[in-house]
């Protein structure tokens, strides 16, 4: 009877350490083998140090999950998750965990871009409507609000071009749904609120009349065309533009600043905008695959990164965004396709943020340094720690948080 306890009792607690085991390896998938992290300007920190770091910052600023990888010499060398996938199940987040990409879309729909204009099946200078058949706004669109019927009238559409929309300088809104002042706009009736090609003003509505642009020109839509060119080349399984059956057990949920759960929304038609679902380990993949083309010095990776549009308002969003400054000039903020850019004294850097309900993202690289960072978060209190993530892990002082409105959680 006592070996029959005794053996028991073992098989309970091999069943506790392998549930355990499996929690810690799937959420800390690096952290078994201690490497040595360098910044941008040579100083180290371990990878121990710097999870222990991220889990003091998440703690304080109440952020429910994060996952990060870091890059050195264009390879991942930290990649981990810390938190809760969905706090009310109390269910860790793991690197391998799907997370709403928010506009991280842009950035790869950017790429695909790149990808055409090298192989000239489009003139990023060409105004969009020359590629159309008949007028834009006597297209229907299989989704009626999405149409363009209310700009009739109103020829400034046929000023917009491919690098008008990329470097967002269409003059639409966002959102047509959000006014030039960022209320909600109940119409939703896509308007200019500036004119094309004058000022960068981010917009959603810009990257999607190119995306439908391009579906005319190719015959192709964009979940086929990212899947062929970008997503399977790289082994991105698990990234997609319009949700999949496959992704429904692997997903982690939003959370409110309070740390509430935020039901999943599924995407069923794909927006280079904001669609794109992914993991940080298949996102790194990505950024792999851009810091290999800049060290090759790649056409396409060279179209990404021109500069196209100096940036001088005082914020990305909100009222404040149509004033000018000059406190971003030292870092000569600009925009390339689809990425924002900027300069240090460790060369040009490339940036791209994502932001949704319960999800807030940042990537930046330095391709002369071949050093990186992607941050993805499942919380809307994430921002507040990104400016002492950066610093703490790469050593980047210079990504614009103020711009960007990354206000640090203890301030």
């Amino acid at each position: 009877m006592r070996v029959i306890l005794i053996l028991a009792l073992i098989i309970l607690i091999g069943c506790k350490n392998e549930n355990d085991f499996d929690i810690s390896k799937r959420q800390n998938s690096l952290q078994n083998r201690e490497v040595e992290l360098i910044k941008l300007d040579g100083t180290r920190i371990s990878s121990n140090e710097l999870s222990g770091h991220i889990k003091r910052l998440i703690k304080a600023a109440n952020v429910t999950g994060i996952t990060v990888s870091v890059f050195n010499d264009n390879e991942v060398v930290y990649n981990e998750a810390f938190g809760y996938s969905n706090k009310k199940d109390s269910t860790y987040l793991h690197t391998d965990q799907i997370i709403y990409g928010a506009s991280f879309s842009k950035a790869v729909f950017g790429y695909l871009m790149a990808q055409l204009v090298s192989e000239e099946v489009i003139d990023l200078d060409k105004p969009l409507q020359e590629y159309l058949e008949k007028p834009l706004p006597e297209y229907k669109l299989s989704k009626e609000w999405r149409s363009y019927k209310n700009l009739k009238g109103d020829k400034r559409y046929e000023e917009i071009t491919g690098r008008m929309c990329l470097t967002h300088t269409t003059g639409f809104p966002n959102w047509r749904f959000f006014t030039k002042n960022f209320d909600f706009d109940r119409e939703g009736k896509i308007r200019f609120i500036i004119d094309p090609g004058t000022r960068y003003s981010y917009s959603g509505e810009g990257i999607y009349l190119l995306q439908f642009v391009i579906d005319k020109i190719t015959g192709q839509n964009l979940e086929d065309m990212a899947q062929e060119r970008i997503f399977s080349p790289l082994g991105m399984d698990k990234t997609s533009y319009v949700w999949q059956d496959r992704f429904e057990d692997v997903y982690c949920n939003g959370h409110t600043a309070t740390e509430e759960v935020i039901k999943k929304d599924i995407e069923d038609e794909a927006n280079a905008a904001g669609s794109m679902e992914t993991t940080i380990v298949d996102y790194s993949k990505f950024i792999k695959e851009i810091l290999k083309h800049t060290e090759n010095g790649s056409e396409v990776t060279n179209l990404l990164f021109q500069e196209n549009k100096r940036i001088k308002s005082k914020v990305q969003f909100g009222v404040e965004s149509w004033d000018d400054t000059d406190e971003n000039d030292d870092i000569k903020l600009n925009y390339g396709l689809g990425w924002g850019l900027l300069h240090s004294p460790y060369g040009k850097a490339a940036f791209k943020e994502g932001h949704g309900e319960g999800f807030q993202h940042y990537s930046i690289v330095f391709p002369d340094k071949g050093i990186g960072i992607i941050i993805m978060s499942n919380s809307d209190n994430a921002e507040s720690i990104f400016k002492e993530l950066l610093e703490i892990s790469i050593g980047d002082v210079y990504t614009p948080w103020k711009w960007e409105r990354y206000i640090p959680y203890d301030l």
